[in-house]
């Protein structure tokens, strides 16, 4: 083995041919765990081929329980964050542990401090959340202990993650406009190659025109990068190039929000000439334009809630899912015609 190198729990685990969890409540001798004696035996063998030796903070954590969950996130100023957080704090709260928030960015190095601070504090599992469908980079304590993923993916070390379902945020948008009957499109996407959404939400929605008999081919698309400006901009391109749109779906709220702008410069009347149909639900957004948009929201609340769940399974010594995504809900207001 590399001098340089430090064997993980993952590494355990494959080697071992069990999961990362089992190897976790091995290791810590963790009391209650329902783990056969011969497996025991193949996991602590593995380990000490491999020359593992936990973690300072995985050391603490076996020693004595401290009954708090940590949550690593970005989020807590963002304008989702409140609800995901208040999913993650109640469910939390009710199986009678404590939560420990570290704030931080997207850059990798802020991570691994913050699961170190976590890992020092004696958490028993670790919550990482996004404040946007991404994919992501978790760092190695992240294999040294209980820890699943909110709102991203890391394809890498396959930690369990609870995400939005894309491609049914797409479905329900093209299915709230199409609820007018209208048959003349204009759809404004997020930018592509920015994170899991766009690619999702478009697929949804040309599958669910192309069902309803409206071929992708004669949809009209722009592209917003998911900004108030951008939907602007691609709303005013897309009606200039086809005044006779009837209906706008777009990728997400605030593009939805510059398409109003727009649509009015051109001495149209949302719902009456345009139909405009949002994804998110932002609060800020969605019920105070007017008329009020008619929106698909996203289950921020719930992908808290289903996470504390896993991690909570996880720390039980159980299997919960790779990846779990969870469905929307079209809020139906008044930018729309709706039966």
């Amino acid at each position: 083995m590399n001098d340089t190198y430090r064997p993980t729990m993952e590494d355990v685990a494959r080697v071992a041919g069990v999961s990362r969890t089992t190897v976790s409540f091995v290791l810590n001798n963790r009391n209650g765990a329902r783990i056969a004696p011969e497996t025991r035996d193949r996991v602590q063998q593995v380990a000490a081929e491999l020359g593992y030796r936990p973690h300072g903070g995985a050391r603490a954590l076996a020693s004595r329980r401290s009954s708090l969950i940590g949550l690593v996130s970005e989020i807590v100023t963002s304008p989702f964050g409140a609800a995901t957080i208040r999913g993650i704090q109640d469910t939390v709260r009710r199986a009678g542990y404590t939560l420990f928030i570290v704030p931080t960015s997207t850059e990798a190095a802020m991570d691994s401090e913050a699961f170190e601070t976590l890992l020092k504090s004696r958490v028993e599992g670790i919550i990482y959340a996004t404040g946007w469908n991404c994919r992501v980079r978790m760092p190695a304590q992240a294999r040294e202990i209980p820890t699943v993923l909110v709102h991203c993916i890391d394809p890498v070390s396959g930690l369990p993650c609870v995400r939005p379902d894309e491609e049914q945020m797409g479905r329900l948008a093209a299915q709230a406009l199409l609820e007018g009957h209208h048959r003349d499109i204009g759809v404004i996407e997020l930018d592509p190659n920015d994170g899991e959404a766009a690619p999702g939400r478009r697929a949804g929605c040309e599958a669910y025109l192309e069902q309803a008999g409206i071929p992708w081919s004669t949809v009209h698309v722009a592209v917003g990068h998911g900004t108030t400006r951008g939907g602007y901009a691609a709303a005013a391109r897309l009606l200039t190039d086809h005044p006779w749109l009837t209906g706008l779906v777009c990728g997400n709220d605030r593009m939805a929000m510059g398409a109003y702008d727009a649509i009015r410069e051109q001495g149209l009347r949302v719902r009456e000439d345009v139909a405009v149909i949002g994804i998110d639900d932002q609060e800020l957004i969605a019920d105070q334009v007017h008329p009020a948009l008619t929106t698909v929201a996203l289950p921020f609340e719930e992908m808290g809630q289903v996470a504390v769940s896993h991690l909570l399974a996880l720390m039980e010594g159980e299997e919960v899912p790779a990846e779990t995504l969870l469905p929307g809900q079209i809020i139906r207001r008044s930018s729309a015609w709706h039966p």
